[in-house]
Order: C-alpha cells, then structure tokens, then sequence
C-alpha cells in the first residue's frame, strides 16, 4: 500500500471535530525541544528551514506557531473538514506519480535549486526525498530504509546531533539521484 492510500485509510479512521483533534495535538505533541534551537542557528547562518510532511498538515503550523517559529515554510497535505467528514487534499503531491501524498523528491529537487539541501528524517514517508538530498540525517526507520537504498547518511537523536554535524560538514556527500523515483505509482 502505497502512502497515499494509507493516508486515506487513516482519515476514515478519525473522529471528532478539528478544534478537538487540533486541542489533543496541542497537549500531546509537543515539539523537540532542540528544533527551535537549531532554526536559530540555521537562519543565523542563511541557511533556510523548511517542514515537509507526508501527515495531515493541519497541526503542523500551530505547533510551529506556539514554539514562536509560524514563519517556517511548511510543505504538507491538508486535512479538509467537509462538515462530519474529513478528507486529504494534496496540495504537495507529484502531477503525475500517485504513490505519496506528498512529493519529498519534488521538493528537495526544488530546494537544490537553491543550493545542498540537508534532510532529517526518520521514516518511510522520507525515502524518496532521502534519494535525492545532499546530506541525509537517519533516525528510527529511515536508518534501515537508507542502508537498504544505499543512501550515506548520518545518525541523529536530536537537532542538536544535526547541528553540530552540519557545522562541522565540509563537503556534502552528494545525493543517489536515480533517475526515476523507485517509489513511482502511475495513477
């Protein structure tokens, strides 16, 4: 099953109301504490931050926004709430490739434009924009995804383990690039 499919799984599975479902969040999911740290010493240095979520989105910029850090750029689905019911949109996902709700490879694609992007992840919604990042930071699942797709990555527990690895980076290894994302699903 593909990410996108799986998204759609997991909305008919929610119940309750936006404010509610955003309430829980709010009290339950508090950001890293290192990850407000490391933004400051991103932008202090030019390097721009940016959130990319294969998720709902909807929780994504207040819990930004309540760690002082709304003016990140976010790159997410969207939860749509059409009255009882809520929906995906995928604003972020591939014009022709179906398999993930968001394109992470489009995005770091877009990002490189601008100069080596760095990406920390930690699981199967990373892979692909993995693939094509300059540096790759693995934790948690995307360790083992990395080394199955020959990705070289570094380990990181928290955002001060990225840091203090990118501060003392001297040549970014470079990106696998294949030439077609392996997770590519034609509609």
């Amino acid at each position: 099953m593909g990410l996108r499919e799986a998204g759609d799984r997991q909305v008919a599975l929610l119940s309750g109301t936006r404010e509610e479902m955003l309430g829980f969040v709010l009290r339950h999911c508090p950001l890293d504490p290192t990850f407000p740290p490391f933004v400051v010493w991103s932008e202090a240095r030019g390097i721009p931050v940016s959130l990319i979520s294969d998720g709902f989105g909807f929780y994504i910029e207040p819990i930004l926004a309540t760690a002082g850090l709304a003016h990140l750029a976010v790159i997410s689905n969207e939860l749509v709430f059409d009255g009882e019911a809520a929906r995906l949109r995928r604003p972020h996902g591939h014009p022709v490739c179906v398999g993930c709700g968001t394109c992470k490879m489009n995005a770091v694609l877009r990002a490189r434009e601008r100069g080596p992007v760095v990406l920390v992840g930690e699981g199967q919604s990373d892979r692909y924009g993995a693939l094509y990042a300059d540096v790759v930071f693995a934790k948690d699942a995307l360790v083992e995804i990395a080394t199955a797709d020959g990705v070289p990555f570094l380990p990181w527990r928290t955002f001060d383990d990225v840091r203090a690895a990118v501060g003392s980076l001297e040549e970014p290894p470079g990106a696998v690039a294949p030439e077609r994302c392996p997770g590519w699903t034609a509609a």
